[in-house]
């Protein structure tokens, strides 16, 4: 990824860390719990791993700014996400990774799945975050590192194609980005995500299992 990427478009906003730790209790508790070992798979500025619970986390990005983000007890790894070399395989119960996919070619997309694949225990689960082309087709190319546009169809498919077996796909879960208008700190983003209404969303949750 171009390294300006950090001072252009992913720069540091306050509002980030209110909005990353209400999707971390969301997906914490809805997919992990305090005993789960747990890896961030483009972690960048590690909002949403360092808010999570959980008993081991790793944060991998290929930006060296992970290894400064990190919240203490973080593991830490700058690695490309298509080649995890330095993670074990079928070392955690849960995968994340958020606004990862759309920065890859096809080719890219399939081999970081694979890895994601290779790292989770059997009956582990990969969570999704990415943008919905079909929600966001106007303002997707606004970042310039934006490759390949995905819809809530096109994922499904793909994770299905990548060896997992998809359980949850929800079209419109968050706003595009943080330059969007809602939410915009702790108390909105979790009034947002348990609302069936939301008002300019853009970005996909998609959930699938490995076996």
């Amino acid at each position: 990824m171009d390294i300006k990427y950090f001072s252009t478009r992913y720069t540091p906003d306050s509002r980030r860390h209110g909005v990353w730790k209400a999707v971390a209790e969301y997906i914490g508790k809805t997919y992990a719990t305090e005993s789960s070992s747990l890896i961030d798979v483009g972690a960048g500025y590690c909002d949403f791993i360092n808010n999570v619970v959980a008993a081991k986390k790793t944060a991998v990005d290929a930006a060296e700014e992970v290894k400064s983000s990190a919240a203490r007890g973080v593991e830490t790894l700058v690695a490309d996400c298509c080649k995890l070399d330095g993670v074990s395989s079928e070392a955690y119960d849960l995968c994340f990774s958020s606004n990862l996919l759309e920065h890859l070619n096809m080719d890219g997309i399939f081999q970081a799945l694979a890895e994601m694949k290779r790292v989770l225990k059997l009956g582990g689960r990969l969570v999704l975050l990415v943008p919905n082309f079909r929600l966001c087709h106007g303002r997707f190319y606004d970042d310039y590192t934006h490759v390949t546009p995905l819809t809530d169809e096109s994922i499904g498919d793909m994770l299905a194609a990548a060896g997992f077996t998809v359980e949850r796909i929800v079209p419109g879960f968050l706003p595009f980005s943080f330059k969007s208008r809602l939410p915009a700190g702790y108390t909105l983003a979790k009034i947002y995500i348990k609302s069936p209404f939301k008002p300019f969303a853009g970005q996909m949750l998609a959930v699938a299992k490995k076996g």
